[in-house]
């Protein structure tokens, strides 16, 4: 395992039409490298923005060797976004950083010596006030659900996640809705992979609205079952013990597929282990 503190870390920061933040949060990750000393890089991944976005991220990168740029032709989605970024990513870690400027790096990179000890660290929010109450209201009730049906205890799955980024390649799915990385967590967590709860402060969003709540968006809610079938069907089948009904596919196997998030659990009566995130 290589020393968190030669470990070289790249910066995903996803932007859709963030061009009055975009060069803020560019400069916010920058100075964060330099004044921990972090061998670093930003990779920024214009999503499709109609605005003056992609010429501003291009302007940094042509000031800066560490920022680089990827654009999307339309709008593809955070999920998208963010497995482009791994896959173009040179780093050992990486960490996503929307390009909203709402988070301070400094506060996901101080715990990056705690790599030395897991593969991910998981930042919670400790200020949640600077949120409104409908959003801690849909996130309260998002973790529940989580929990409950994945038998995890995640105190937040949507943030500034810091992963190794050997851990995210041997997963066998890839989700790209908005909610990608309860996909990847609840998959690394099922197969037994370390993690660090660790606080996290929120800032503002300064400028702009916020896109993290939109049924518009690439891959954004869905809640739907596999193969049309509704997401909770009758009582009285056979599910996981204790929790939910579950699933029949045509190839036999017994599912508890949330479509709200894309996570499919499939397996026998004997077990259950990740499903293949198949949606027939």
């Amino acid at each position: 395992m290589e020393d968190s503190g030669c470990m070289k870390i790249s910066v995903l920061m996803p932007a859709l039409n963030e061009a009055s933040n975009i060069e803020a949060a560019i400069t916010s990750v920058l100075s964060s490298f330099d004044s921990l000393g972090i061998n670093g890089e930003l990779l920024v991944i214009n999503d499709g923005s109609t605005d003056a976005t992609p010429e501003l991220a291009a302007k940094a990168a042509a000031l800066d060797r560490r920022v680089k740029v990827l654009n999307h032709k339309t709008p593809l989605g955070i999920g998208a976004s963010f497995w482009d970024g791994v896959d173009n990513a040179s780093g050992e870690a990486v960490v996503m950083l929307p390009g909203d400027n709402e988070n301070d790096p400094l506060e996901i990179f101080r715990y990056r010596g705690l790599l030395d000890h897991v593969d991910a660290v998981i930042p919670f929010l400790y200020n949640p006030e600077v949120r409104s109450p409908a959003r801690n209201a849909l996130s309260f009730a998002y973790r529940a659900v989580i929990n409950t049906s994945f038998m995890v205890l995640f105190k937040y799955t949507n943030g500034t996640v810091l992963y190794r980024r050997s851990i995210l390649a041997g997963l066998p799915y890839r989700s790209t809705g908005f909610f990608f990385q309860t996909d990847i967590l609840v998959r690394l967590a099922k197969a037994g992979y370390f993690f660090a709860d660790v606080p996290y402060r929120l800032g503002r969003r300064k400028e702009g609205e916020s896109k993290a709540v939109s049924f518009r968006a690439p891959g954004g809610l869905r809640l739907r079952a596999p193969h049309g079938k509704p997401l909770f069907p009758r009582p009285g089948r056979r599910g996981l013990p204790g929790k939910f009904p579950d699933l029949q596919t045509p190839r036999g196997r017994e599912c508890l597929s949330l479509y709200l998030t894309d996570i499919s659990f499939c397996g026998t009566r004997k077990g259950w282990r990740p499903g293949s995130g198949e949606k027939g």
